[in-house]
Parts: C-alpha cells; sequence; structure tokens
C-alpha cells in the first residue's frame, strides 16, 4: 500500500576511511619496506657478526688485537649505550628536520663508523669507532618505524609491521654464518667492512623510494635528559666491567664508578618527571602492565645477550669450532624466533598475554638452566636443543610483551612507546654483556689463578683474565704451557655454569613480574589506549607516526 511516503532507504554501513597516502607512494609501499628492512638488517646484523668474531680480535696482533674480555664488552657496549641514550632524541630530530633525512644521515655515518672499525689499530679504537657506529644505527632505528606506519594505510600496517620485524630473525640468522665465512677468508676487519657497500646500495634506494615526512609540530629536544641517561649507564656499566676485571668490586674506582652512575641516573629520573619536554616520560611507567612489558624485555636481553657472550668462546675457546660452524651451529635460535615469532599471537588469543609469556620466560629459564649439561665432551646436539628452545621461549616474550607495550599507550603515543620498547632492549642487552660478562670473569679468574703461579705478576693477571687470555699464554710457553690448558678448561667451564645460573635466575624474575602484572585473557584495554578513540586522521606523509 502505498502511503504517499517515499520509501526509507537502508541504513547505510560505515565506509571506509579513504586513504590519505598519495597514489604513487602507495603504489611503491613494499618497495619501500624492502628498503626499510634492509637498513634494518645491516644495523642488527653487525651484532650478531661481531659475536663470532670476538674470538679472532681476542687473539693477538697480526691475526687480532689482542683485545681483553673487557675491551670486547666495551666493543660491543659502546655499540649499545649510545644507540640506546640517542633514540630519543634521533627520533625527535627526524621528526623536526625530515625522516628521510635523518635516515640517511643515519646510514651515512654507520657506513662510516664501520670503515674505521674495520681498520682499528687497536682495541681502544674499535671501541671508539663502535661509538660512531652506535649513533648511525640510533637514527636508523628511530625512522624506519615511522616510515613504514607514513607509507602504509592502518589496515596493512600490522601486516607490514609483521614483516619488518621479522627482519630482526633474518639478522640473527644469517649474521653469525656472514662473519664465519668472512673470517675464514679474509682479516678480522672484513666483518665490519662488508657493512660500507650494503650502506652505498642502500642510501641510493632511500634518495630514489622513500618520500619524506616530517611533523609539523614537532617536540622539543631534551639535550640534558640524554647526557645525564648516557653518563649514568656509561658510569655503571664501567663499574661493573671494571669490577670484574679485577675481580674485585670493592676497589675505590669500581664503588666510585658504581655509585656514581646510580646517582647520575636517580637524577636523571627526577629531572624527567619534572621536564615539560622529556626524552622519557617516566610517568608512562605508572601504569603496571606497561611497567612490566618493559621490564619483561629488558630482562629477556640481559639473559640472552649475556650467554651469546659467553658461547661463544664455549663453542670456540673450549670446543675447537671455527667461526662459520659457530655461526652454523647459532643457527638453531634464531630458526626458533622465525619459525615462533609470527605465531605468538596465537599463543595469546588462545591464553593470554600473561601466561604466554610467563611460560615463555620459565622456558627461557629451563633452557639457561641446561647450561649445566655442557662440558668439553657433550655432544654437541645437546648445545643445539638448547638454542633452539631458548629461541622458542623467547618468542613467546618478545613478541606479546611488545604489543603490550603499544596497547598500554594511547594511540598518538605510539612512537613513544617503539622508543620505549628498542631503547630498554638495548639498555638490557648492555648490562646483561656488562654483569654476565663480570660474572664469568671474577669467577673464571678464581678458578684458573692457583695454575698460573709459575708465570710473573703481570702476566699471570693477564693470562687469568679470560679463557682465550690464557690459552694464548700458554701458546707463548711452548711445551710447558701445556699444563694450563686442561685447568683453562675446566675453570671456563665452571664459570659458564654460574653464570648460566645467574642469567636463569634473572629470567625466573622476569616470569615472577609478568605474571603478576601483565593483563590476562579477554582482559579489556585500559582507559585510553587509543584502541576505541584517537585523534583525528592526519595526512601519514605529512605527519607525525599515528
Amino acid at each position: 500500500m502505498n502511503t504517499g511516503r517515499p520509501a526509507a532507504s537502508p541504513t547505510p554501513g560505515p565506509t571506509p576511511a579513504p586513504s590519505l597516502i598519495p597514489e604513487a607512494v602507495h603504489r611503491r609501499r613494499w618497495a619501500i619496506l624492502a628498503v626499510l628492512i634492509l637498513s634494518l638488517l645491516i644495523v642488527v646484523l653487525d651484532n650478531s657478526i661481531l659475536n663470532v668474531a670476538m674470538k679472532t680480535i681476542a687473539t693477538p696482533p697480526p691475526h687480532g688485537l689482542g683485545a681483553s674480555q673487557s675491551a670486547l664488552e666495551w666493543a660491543i657496549n659502546a655499540y649499545t649505550l649510545v644507540f640506546a641514550g640517542l633514540l630519543f632524541t634521533a627520533g625527535l630530530l627526524a621528526d623536526r628536520l625530515g625522516r628521510k633525512k635523518a635516515m640517511i644521515f643515519g646510514m651515512l655515518v654507520f657506513g662510516a663508523g664501520s670503515a674505521l672499525a674495520a681498520f682499528s689499530g687497536s682495541p681502544g679504537a674499535l671501541v671508539a669507532y663502535r661509538a660512531v657506529m652506535g649513533v648511525g644505527g640510533a637514527f636508523v632505528m628511530a625512522t624506519t618505524l615511522a616510515i613504514l606506519m607514513n607509507v602504509f594505510d592502518r589496515e596493512e600496517q600490522p601486516k607490514a609491521i609483521g614483516i619488518w620485524t621479522g627482519g630482526v630473525g633474518i639478522a640473527i640468522a644469517i649474521g653469525p654464518i656472514t662473519g664465519g665465512l668472512l673470517l675464514e677468508h679474509f682479516w678480522w676487519g672484513s666483518v665490519f667492512l662488508v657493512n660500507v657497500p650494503i650502506v652505498i646500495v642502500t642510501v641510493i634506494a632511500m634518495l630514489v623510494l622513500i618520500p619524506d615526512s616530517r611533523d609539523p609540530n614537532p617536540g622539543r629536544l631534551d639535550p640534558v635528559g640524554v647526557l645525564l641517561s648516557v653518563a649514568g649507564l656509561v658510569l655503571l656499566v664501567y663499574g661493573i666491567i671494571t669490577g670484574g676485571r679485577y675481580a674485585d668490586f670493592t676497589t675505590p674506582e669500581v664503588v666510585l664508578t658504581l655509585g656514581g652512575g646510580l646517582v647520575v641516573l636517580t637524577v636523571y629520573v627526577l629531572y624527567e618527571r619534572r621536564s615539560d619536554h622529556p626524552a622519557i616520560d617516566v610517568r608512562q611507567f605508572r601504569n603496571p602492565a606497561f611497567s612490566a612489558a618493559v621490564a619483561a624485555i629488558a630482562l629477556v636481553f640481559f639473559a640472552l645477550t649475556g650467554v651469546s657472550f659467553f658461547s661463544v668462546f664455549y663453542i670456540q675457546s673450549v670446543r675447537g669450532y671455527s667461526p662459520l660452524q659457530t655461526g652454523l651451529l647459532v643457527l638453531p635460535l634464531a630458526v626458533a624466533q622465525l619459525i615462533f615469532a609470527p605465531r605468538a599471537r596465537l599463543a595469546v588469543a588462545r591464553f593470554g598475554a600473561r601466561v604466554t609469556c610467563t611460560a615463555g620466560l620459565l622456558l627461557l629459564t629451563v633452557t639457561l638452566s641446561a647450561f649445566l649439561l655442557l662440558g668439553t665432551d657433550t655432544p654437541i646436539w645437546v648445545l643445539e636443543a638448547i638454542l633452539f628452545l631458548q629461541g622458542t621461549g623467547s618468542a613467546h616474550v618478545m613478541t606479546p610483551v611488545t604489543v603490550a607495550i603499544m596497547q598500554s599507550l594511547p594511540r598518538e603515543k605510539a612512537g613513544s612507546g617503539s622508543a620505549l620498547n628498542n631503547t630498554f632492549r638495548q639498555v638490557g642487552g648492555a648490562l646483561g654483556v656488562a654483569v654476565l660478562g663480570s660474572l664469568l670473569s671474577t669467577v673464571y679468574r678464581a678458578g684458573i689463578d692457583d695454575s698460573l703461579t709459575a708465570l710473573p705478576p703481570g702476566a699471570r693477571h693477564a693470562a687469568g683474565e679470560s679463557v682465550e687470555a690464557t690459552l694464548a699464554a700458554a701458546q707463548r710457553l711452548g711445551p710447558e704451557g701445556e699444563a694450563l690448558i686442561g685447568p683453562a678448561y675446566a675453570a671456563f667451564i665452571h664459570a659458564m655454569h654460574i653464570t648460566a645460573l645467574g642469567a636463569a635466575a634473572v629470567a625466573v624474575l622476569g616470569a615472577v613480574v609478568v605474571a603478576l602484572f601483565l593483563p590476562g585473557r579477554g582482559a579489556k584495554p585500559a582507559a585510553g589506549d587509543g584502541n576505541e578513540h584517537s585523534e583525528p586522521a592526519r595526512s601519514p606523509v605529512d605527519a607525525r607516526e599515528p
């Protein structure tokens, strides 16, 4: 029956938001992602290559630099501390000056530092040039994710970020093998020089493909906060490494640097709380889930990076494998991360972040404790199984806690959350190398000291610093030095066991933290997380990362 009124039209459903990305940029978004992954790959790859090269760098000239264990720790930590300390400032400069410009600057500095490191004439020079590489790495890492968020529509961002994250696993997998191949055929500096041609190709691709973007209202810089954070961390790590080198944490040098580092970091936190433009907004840590997630990722990298440091010496110095063989032997850890990191979200969907992360950390604890099974003649497949399970456990922690960090913050704070995630991962790794490396040195020296009584006092102190130093001293002594080899292996195995138990204790602490504070299955997002409401959309190519 016709009532004379027009027929009601069906209620229109929500229409998807139109893409705000220029079509020319949108068409080449996957090529841009490939360039971003290549830049990320080179930054992460270099650290994994260095792990394999440490024994070679520790050998006396002309084959190496004769670097002590403490110098090797600093070669790792000089990069990590500068990287972590500059990450937020690099992000703010990128927002202000343009992310493409900042990324190219970072790649050029990283390439220059790599070339200088390749031709280092001393361990001290290597440490300095590694710090230069850390400056470049900070600008690269601070901009890759921001550029990614600016060239992909929101619905494609999770897939793109998943592929981007997989770049880390690829670097972990191929880094040791690449390093091993280079050391088989070239001198130790080749592990750094290989970066230079890759940097050149990547910079050319950036110039051609990547659009520039910046924040029209960039935040203010925080130079005081950056200086305080870097100074505090350097003092703290220096005290830890020095105490391990001398096997004495009560000397004035160690006490003053450790105490000074803690004081400076305390001043840093107080300053950031009062600042209206902090490098790190410490108020975010009032959210228990956010704090637990940040603590978990720092503790995981503390344990894994420290263990990776002494694993190389076990495989090469004690078991006698070559650098290339070492690279192949550590593959199971990377393969497990490649397999399980993208699938960890399925475990979270079924069991919740709390259960998944707690189980992952407990598995990590078991595998760290399993280092007690390793001796001088243990079948090598035991180590392979341990490393695979370590990768499995860590994959079920790193992916969920990264998601928890991002979801604990408002959407407009996504860039800050990403920077915090990377910062605490790097700081955790630096402290892991310093603390666990110092523990290894202290226990090793105590175990080998009685076997070095025939050496002069100066030579005795140097030979007791690490297993590599003892083996070098034994080689210099000729036939008489053969008596040192057995005690050196035994002392190292004992020190490795104690250090692994220390790392396991850290993993247990992480499990307790996430079990108490991470949200369980079905927990609703905290108010203000930005999942339901967010700022009005702004043009991704012109504005800050969403």
